[in-house]
């Protein structure tokens, strides 16, 4: 017998414990019969995050992962979202493959991730080869950012790296600090701007962002979301939160 919620598809939401943003993002996007179960992935929060702390930061997240799809597989989820985008850069494009592979051998069920989703939605705005990218991480973690890019054939000409200092922080950026920073990266030279970072708040912004800037702004939440919910059948399309959960 079917969930009686989820009869649609349960999905299994793979989060830091530190981020508010993406869990209330997922369920603003959630179509009825379709149901978000988060598992949060235990996380210290750091007081001070520079450039080289960065990273280590965001392995431990990583290295804790799997505890997390343990956890949520409980609940017989249908399909796994991840939460938390830095992981899924790491490396290049070689890197998200190795992540998908080792957390799809442990749930036994496949999973949508941040890298990968945001690719896919380039590709069906039909954007040109040319982005730049937002991110509230340091600049080490924007270059793994550029390098998974320019595997995947785009080109990051610029980018804006926030440089927040503790992960709780990042939920605390601005719409007007994120606004000025899309306005800084914009120009004839980039094809499309990409968020990530999935506790920064932009889903909504990024939306409004494409009109007034007349090309795909992409926030990291929206991409995955939409990912999972087409890969798996589900085509309701949905007002607000831009063209893509709008239109494909």
């Amino acid at each position: 017998m079917p969930d009686a919620q989820g009869f649609r598809r349960k999905f299994g939401v793979l989060g830091p414990s530190t981020n508010t943003i993406v869990q209330p993002d997922f369920d603003a996007m959630r179509p009825y019969g379709v149901t978000n179960h988060y598992s949060r992935i235990f996380t210290p929060n750091a007081n001070a995050i520079s450039d080289e702390t960065f990273r280590a930061g965001a392995e431990t997240i990583g290295r804790n992962t799997l505890d997390a799809v343990r956890s949520v597989m409980t609940c017989n989820p249908d399909y796994l979202v991840m939460g938390m985008s830095a992981v899924t850069f790491f490396d290049g494009a070689a890197g998200a493959d190795r992540f998908v592979k080792e957390v799809e051998r442990e749930a036994g069920i496949r999973i949508s991730v941040g890298s990968h989703a945001c690719t896919a939605a380039l590709r069906v705005l039909n954007s040109g080869p040319r982005i730049a990218v937002l991110s509230p991480y340091w600049p080490a973690m924007n270059r793994e950012v550029a390098r998974y890019f320019a595997d995947m054939g785009y080109t990051v000409v610029r980018d804006i790296a926030l440089r927040c200092p503790s992960w709780t922080a990042i939920a605390e950026v601005s719409t007007e600090r994120c606004r000025e920073a899309l306005k800084q990266l914009d120009g004839p030279d980039v094809d499309a701007i990409v968020q990530v970072g999935t506790n920064l708040s932009m889903v909504r912004l990024a939306a409004a962002a494409e009109m007034w800037l007349g090309k795909p702004v992409i926030a990291i939440n929206t991409a995955t979301y939409w990912h999972a919910l087409r890969a798996n059948g589900i085509m309701d399309r949905m007002e607000g939160f831009g063209r893509l959960l709008a239109e494909f």
